[in-house]
This record gives structure tokens, C-alpha cells and sequence, in this order.
């Protein structure tokens, strides 16, 4: 048996490490790891910057956000890495500034990172961000995307949001992409969600999408709901939608209720 005077942890670290690769004065690279992760810097020089302002590492990463990554090709930018190390500090500058990514004329691609970041890492005040960017932008691609980050909230309000979002939203689009990522939440409150969709949305694309999404779910919860549009709803293509996803399941409940359906 291995022994050590070591002491064991039982949880890792919560701080994090933000490692940054320069030459000739320029970033390269930016890595931000656990401060359990055992590090390797292939004989590097490697320099720790010690009792760093967590609002003057927030404040400094952000200017590399726009810039080309040294020695990338394609004209590569750091923005993602650097979005990410922000959104680890535990600083409400970071809230700031990830609010100020996340706002109207920044670049598409930034504003998605920015709010992926806000529901990954930024509690309530990330989830009220979130909450604005669905209610109000007016970027369809952007509403789609936070809705996404919605499902990484820890917050137990960012699902009455995807919901919301689901039945309300004016863009058909956008209110499919709600059903699909609420039915990957694993919430007991999808089913419900998402077949009432299936009868209740105006739109037949979005009736559709709801059956998909139904077939996403745990089979025990899905199948059911599936062959119930299959034998009630008044759509012939919702119905024609139901059977297609119950072929696709190859449960034994979907060949049952098939064999029924042709005894008849």
C-alpha cells in the first residue's frame, strides 16, 4: 500500500491559474487551469506574477481581446481565451466587462462568448444578462446562442427563462431552439414544456421541433409522449413527425404500438 505524508484533498481548488505565453512582446497563448493542475512548461521559463489586483487582471486581459494571436496564422484572435480567464475572476469587474462584450455593434462571435461565459461562470448577474439578451435583442443568432448559455446557469431561474423563451419568443426559429435546449436540461419541468408546444405553438415548424425535442428526452418520459401525438393530435404532420422519431427510437414500446397501429 502507497503511503504519503501528503495531505489528500478531497475537493479541488477553486482558484484558478492564468498562464500566458509571450514572445517579443506579444501573447501568444492564454491558458486558464486549476491551480491543482500539475503544469509542464516543456523548459520554458516560466514567471510567476504574484499578489496581481484581480480588477488589473481583468482590466489587462481585456485589451488582448480584438488581438491576433502572435505567430497565428489566419489572423486568429485571442478573444475566446481571454473571455474565458475573465470570466474565472472572482471580480465584479469581470461582470463589467463581459456585459460590455456581450452589448450591441460588438462583433457576433464576441457577444456569443461573452454570453456562453455569463452563464457558465457568472451566477445571477450572468443569468439576468442572459435574461435581457432574450427579452430584448434583437439579434435572432444572439437570442439562440444565450439561450444555450441558459442551460449552463446554475441559477434555478435560468429554466423558467428557456420556457418563457419557448412560448414567447416572436421568432418561430428561436422558440424551437428553446424546445431542443430545454429538452437536453434533463428537467422534470421539460415534458410538460415541450408537449404543450406540440399543441399550443401557432407555428407547424415549431409543432415539429417540439417532437424532436421529444425524442431527446430520457425514453421513459419520451416514448410515451411520443406515441400519444402519434394516436391524438389533430396535425397529420405532427402525427407523421411522432411515428418517424418512434421508428428512430428502436424502443420495443414504439414496435408494440406500430404492430397496433397496423392491426387496425
Amino acid at each position: 500500500m502507497h503511503t504519503s505524508d501528503e495531505p489528500t484533498r478531497l475537493e479541488s481548488s477553486r482558484r484558478v491559474l492564468v498562464l500566458l505565453r509571450a514572445e517579443a512582446g506579444r501573447v501568444g497563448r492564454i491558458r486558464a487551469v486549476s491551480e491543482d493542475c500539475p503544469l509542464d512548461a516543456g523548459g520554458l521559463a516560466l514567471v510567476w506574477f504574484e499578489d496581481v489586483r484581480p480588477a488589473d487582471s481583468v482590466a489587462w486581459l481585456a485589451t488582448l481581446v480584438g488581438q491576433p494571436r502572435q505567430g497565428s496564422e489566419g489572423g486568429k484572435r485571442l478573444d475566446g481565451a481571454a473571455t474565458m480567464a475573465i470570466a474565472f475572476h472572482a471580480d465584479a469587474s469581470a461582470d463589467a466587462v463581459l456585459e460590455r462584450f456581450l452589448s450591441v455593434g460588438q462583433p457576433l462571435e464576441l457577444r456569443k462568448q461573452a454570453a456562453f461565459w455569463m452563464g457558465q461562470a457568472r451566477g445571477e448577474r450572468g443569468y439576468q444578462a442572459l435574461k435581457r439578451v432574450v427579452r430584448e435583442d434583437e439579434d435572432r443568432r444572439l437570442r439562440e446562442h444565450a439561450i444555450f448559455a441558459l442551460t449552463q446557469s446554475r441559477e434555478p431561474k435560468a429554466l423558467d427563462t428557456i420556457i418563457e423563451t419557448a412560448r414567447r419568443d416572436p421568432d418561430a426559429h428561436v422558440r424551437g431552439q428553446a424546445l431542443f435546449w430545454l429538452a437536453q436540461t434533463a428537467s422534470r419541468r421539460a415534458p410538460d414544456a415541450i408537449r404543450s408546444a406540440a399543441f399550443d405553438d401557432p407555428e407547424i415548424e415549431v409543432k415539429k421541433k417540439a417532437v424532436f425535442a421529444l425524442s431527446q428526452l430520457p425514453k421513459d418520459e419520451g416514448i410515451p409522449l411520443l406515441m400519444s401525438l402519434a394516436r391524438t393530435h389533430k396535425s397529420y404532420e405532427v402525427r407523421k413527425q411522432a411515428m418517424f422519431w418512434l421508428g428512430q427510437s428502436g424502443d420495443p414500446r414504439a414496435l408494440a404500438f406500430f404492430e397496433d397501429v397496423l392491426r387496425r
